[in-house]
Formats: C-alpha cells, sequence, structure tokens
C-alpha cells in the first residue's frame, strides 16, 4: 500500500496528473477508509483548479480520519479561499469539531513548551545555594524535562544551540 502511495505522490510531483489520480483510486479501492489516499485526491482536485471537489474530498478525509493534520489544515484552507471568493461554503458540524479539537491540542501544546521553556529559564538563573553541584558536574541533578544529564555538559548546551 505504501509503494502505491509514494508512486502517486512522485506523480503528483511530477504534474502527471491522470496517473496520480489512478493510484490514488487503486490505494482506496485496496484501502477504502485510507484518508491518505482520499487527500491525495484533494490535491490532484487542487492542481486542477477544482477546488469544490478538492473540498469534498478533504471533508471526506475528515469522515475517516478526524485528526489527520493534512486534511484538517486543507479544508480550512480551502473554505477560508471559497469564502473569500464569496462562494457558499458548508463545513458539516463534525468537520468544525474536528477543526477546533485540533486548535485546542495545538493551544495545549505551545502553553506546555512555553511553560517548559520558562522553567528552564528559572533553573538556568536560580543562583547557586551553598553545597550546590556545579551543573557541569557529572554528579549534577537531572536537568529540567526529567532527561539524564550527560558528564561534562550543561543543561542550557542544547537551549542555547537552538537559539542561535
Amino acid at each position: 500500500m505504501i509503494e502505491i502511495l509514494l508512486q502517486a505522490e512522485r506523480e503528483l510531483t511530477m504534474d502527471r496528473l491522470d496517473q496520480a489520480e489512478r493510484l490514488y483510486w487503486q490505494a482506496i479501492e485496496a484501502d477504502p477508509r485510507n484518508a491518505i489516499a482520499v487527500v491525495g485526491l484533494a490535491r490532484v482536485a487542487i492542481e486542477r483548479a477544482d477546488d469544490r471537489t478538492a473540498y469534498a474530498f478533504a471533508v471526506q478525509a475528515l469522515g475517516l480520519d478526524p485528526e489527520d493534520a493534512v486534511a484538517l489544515r486543507l479544508e480550512a484552507r480551502l473554505a477560508e479561499v471559497m469564502a473569500a471568493r464569496g462562494e457558499p461554503v458548508h463545513r458539516p458540524a463534525f468537520v468544525v469539531a474536528a477543526s477546533e479539537a485540533a486548535s485546542a491540542r495545538r493551544r495545549a501544546r505551545i502553553e506546555a513548551a512555553e511553560g517548559a521553556q520558562a522553567r528552564g529559564a528559572a533553573a538556568e538563573s536560580a543562583p547557586a545555594g551553598p553545597g550546590a553541584l556545579d551543573q557541569g558536574s557529572p554528579l549534577a541533578s537531572e536537568p529540567s524535562g526529567g532527561a539524564t544529564a550527560h558528564p561534562g555538559r550543561r543543561r542550557g548546551l542544547f537551549r542555547r544551540f537552538l537559539d542561535r
């Protein structure tokens, strides 16, 4: 199955829309609940400038897998584009619910990451008390995030690398 989807992706990348569409349909025949193949058909429709069909396939993919991130983004973007053109867009209730749930999950991940970053910054800036181990010491306790400390490395090295 994956080989068919990879070949369809290659065909789509090479603008061989008929071949890509045929392969995506072949994947759907083998597995009617394959949301990835349905999203592929939506992408083929977009390449053919058929936004209405693309939107229908995106909604169908969300019916198969309401957490499919690509289908969620595709449906939202197509609804936005069609609404901006003044075309009527009916977003089914399950699609709106899936979109709101995905937004809530994204916000929770962002808040968790910001909280972890704030805790890491507070830990780095906290003054060492008497008897505290040097952070570079092999005997230093766990760094924030729960990973085991590596001898000779400082907690903030990875963070400093990412901030460059």
